[in-house]
């Protein structure tokens, strides 16, 4: 396994890219979608794909950031199987969105926000380490958390308080 976790230069990486998840996430919330962002690097560290949520704009539930970055990414790269892919997402995936990841074999996850709802990456649950998963997953949670976080609880509130 690489070294991907904890070397400064790793994390100098890591947070680049989740930053760039973050802008995405941004435009979707401004559109009035719930503000995640993802993006698809590969093993040499280039951008494969990028998404934000859907679910609004296509009338789809299944168009989480998530879902829609794997099905890019793996279109681009010819293979559903994306052993040597990064995924850095905002927030820690749904059960919808962490069943994806774990059928595509991803090399590592890198998420932000902890979701106390339906994070099922190590919040209310671990997918990757329950019986029925055929992959275990390397996981970086935190990056950028008070960013992400704060994001998305701006966004809620403003929703709360009569916002768009």
């Amino acid at each position: 396994m690489k070294s991907w976790a904890f070397d400064e230069q790793a994390i100098a990486t890591h947070r680049y890219w989740m930053q760039q998840a973050i802008a995405i996430a941004q435009a979707v919330g401004q559109a009035g979608e719930v503000p995640v962002g993802a993006i698809v690097v590969d093993a040499q560290n280039r951008l494969i794909a990028q998404a934000g949520n859907r679910k609004e704009r296509d009338r789809d539930p299944t168009a989480h950031a998530e879902i829609l970055a794997l099905r890019r990414a793996s279109q681009t790269l010819n293979t559903w199987h994306l052993t040597s892919c990064t995924l850095y997402v905002t927030l820690e995936p749904c059960p919808m969105c962490s069943g994806a990841i774990l059928h595509a074999r991803l090399g590592l996850l890198v998420y932000g926000a902890d979701d106390p709802k339906t994070g099922t990456i190590r919040t209310t649950d671990n997918f990757s380490d329950r019986a029925f998963s055929n992959h275990r997953l390397p996981v970086l949670a935190g990056i950028c958390e008070a960013d992400c976080r704060e994001m998305l609880q701006s966004w809620f509130q403003q929703r709360r308080d009569g916002g768009s």
